[in-house]
């Protein structure tokens, strides 16, 4: 009974996390996501295959630490920025939740790329949700070069810890903000 409070309340502690919305980035928080999306960048540029997609790429988001927890029913958030042709235009927040056999808790990082103009204004407009059969777009940044773009855009994930079993269905949502000019 203890274990299953436990995890309970891990549960609700990673899905707090990040949980301030697209909109109540402070100056530091921005400075702080800022320094971990280039941490995180620098990292999926070791890949040849994420540097292959970003040479070409229109924008790209990136979410450099996502948490993830589930018991059965799970859920993720996290916090990233997204880019226009090199350009910063805005923050997004990840929301993730799923349902199924899962059980445990992990922190990743997930890059978005976005092939076209087309693409990225889906994205930005609040239309944008991965489905569950979105993972057939998913890859490692070590995968092969044979990822190729699934309705304008490519996704690359590298786990940063945790242990976590996961046989379920579900989806991720993106709250897009734009920067004040």
């Amino acid at each position: 009974m203890i274990t299953r409070i436990a995890m309970v309340a891990a549960l609700g502690t990673t899905l707090g996390l990040a949980s301030c919305s697209a909109n109540d980035l402070s100056d530091s928080r921005r400075n702080e996501l800022t320094y971990n999306a280039n941490q995180a960048m620098d990292e999926f540029r070791e890949s040849p295959s994420v540097r292959r997609f970003l040479s070409d790429a229109y924008g790209y988001a990136i979410f450099p630490r996502v948490a993830k927890g589930a018991i059965g029913i799970g859920g993720a958030r996290g916090s990233g920025l997204v880019y226009e042709q090199g350009r910063l235009i805005g923050n997004s927040v990840l929301t993730q939740a799923t349902i199924g056999f899962s059980l445990g808790g992990q922190s990743f990082q997930e890059l978005i790329v976005f092939e076209d103009e087309a693409a990225l204004t889906e994205f930005i407009a609040g239309d944008f949700a991965f489905q569950a059969g979105a993972s057939a777009a998913a890859g490692t940044a070590g995968a092969n070069s044979a990822i190729n773009y699934e309705n304008g855009l490519v996704v690359f994930v590298q786990t940063n810890g945790g242990l976590i079993y996961d046989a379920s269905i579900g989806g991720q949502n993106f709250d897009f903000n734009p920067i004040a000019n």
